[in-house]
């Protein structure tokens, strides 16, 4: 499902998920020495320590930037866990549902979440099922 591409400092890899971005900017806001939307490539590791860009991609409210410590090697897909799935409703935005979920596609396709995934409510998105940030314009 889409395209993944992969920014490494060597210790951490970000992990960018392009169709999942809904653009709050979070990540230029938090680290703007790393996310420079305006240069290529637009994300630049190397400019921040590991622990600063772990903190900053976490606060990445759509799931479209996610990491791992190349230490333990690439993630596997993973199935859901049992624990709580929380439901936010953003005013003026999207619908984010934070923690494993399982989306079934309406050609049968599934893919599993285990972070946060940002649900369109405005009916605008290029990228539905997906806020891809329409709703902005």
């Amino acid at each position: 499902m889409g395209k993944t591409k992969e920014y490494s400092n060597g210790e951490v890899t970000v992990v960018w998920k392009p169709e999942l971005c809904i653009h709050s900017a979070n990540c230029v806001k938090n680290l703007p020495e790393v996310f420079k939307p305006k240069d290529k490539p637009w994300i630049q590791p190397n400019n921040a320590g590991s622990e600063d860009l772990m903190a900053a991609i976490k606060k990445c409210p759509s799931g479209a930037l996610s990491y791992y410590l190349n230490s333990n090697g690439s993630p596997k897909d993973e199935t859901p866990s049992e624990e709580t799935t929380r439901v936010e409703v953003v005013n003026g935005g999207p619908l984010l549902v934070h923690g494993a979920i399982e989306i079934t596609y309406d050609d049968g396709t599934k893919e599993h979440k285990k972070r946060s995934t940002a649900f369109c409510r405005c009916g605008k998105s290029g990228n539905k099922p997906m806020c891809d940030g329409s709703h902005n314009s």
